[in-house]
């Protein structure tokens, strides 16, 4: 919106003139419109939004109170002040545009704000979703290796020797406490009944003998086998 003069359309002086001449009567007053209007546009921030549309708006205005007061010509004064209400009334028509301009783009700010929360918040569930996926993931490998874990075989224990070759020095208790025969030096009688055919003293032994283990016997013959290794 331009301040300049011509924007309004005829020059002032013409358009005073043609007002003259066409009226043969005194014109209407115009002073309270316009004054109304120039108060108006003052309290929309018409001047701070348009500044030098406003003063030139303002400028019309109070040259028609300069005619009406100094020179009390009141058909006169009429014109500046008619002339101030079409000034206005432009004004007021781009002020409205103006704001309904910023209006849309405020609106405009906001939808684009509630998509960028939106965007961010999806992102951010993308990102936590994720994250519990990958979670899952450990967890089903981590289950995955205990199980695999669980079914590897403990280690056998050594079989069980069904005969044994005595080694110098070796006495039965020793070797009935060996861990391969009973770990146990009480149930030496076993390996003892067991090889009467070449065992004529229990205390003594020759090395190279082999003697035979015996695996099948009840919890009565190992209980009658310590007591017989404690009374020796």
């Amino acid at each position: 919106m331009s301040g300049s003069v011509s924007r309004w359309g005829l020059p002032l002086a013409c358009l005073m003139l043609c007002l003259v001449t066409a009226c043969s009567t005194p014109a209407p007053t115009f002073r309270a419109k316009s004054t109304l209007l120039v108060d108006d546009l003052a309290r929309q921030d018409a001047v701070a939004i348009f500044p030098q549309e406003y003063l030139n708006l303002l400028e019309t205005f109070e040259h028609g109170e300069a005619v009406l007061l100094v020179q009390h010509d009141e058909q006169a004064a009429d014109v500046f002040y008619q002339l101030a209400l079409q000034k206005g009334s432009l004004l007021k028509e781009e002020l409205l545009r103006y704001k309904q301009r910023k209006a849309q783009q405020e609106q405009e700010r906001i939808a684009a704000e509630a998509d960028r929360l939106k965007e961010e918040r999806l992102m951010l569930e993308a990102a936590q979703a994720e994250a519990r996926l990958r979670e899952q993931e450990l967890r089903a490998a981590a289950q995955q290796a205990q199980a695999a874990a669980a079914k590897v075989e403990a280690p056998k224990p050594p079989p069980q020797a069904l005969s044994y070759t005595v080694r110098r020095g070796e006495t039965l208790p020793q070797i009935a406490a060996r861990t391969e025969i009973y770990n146990d030096s009480s149930l030496w009688p076993l390996i003892y009944r067991a090889n009467r055919d070449q065992i004529r003293d229990p205390k003594q032994l020759w090395p190279g003998q082999v003697l035979k283990i015996p695996r099948h016997f009840s919890r009565d013959e190992a209980l009658k086998a310590k007591r017989y290794s404690g009374k020796k």
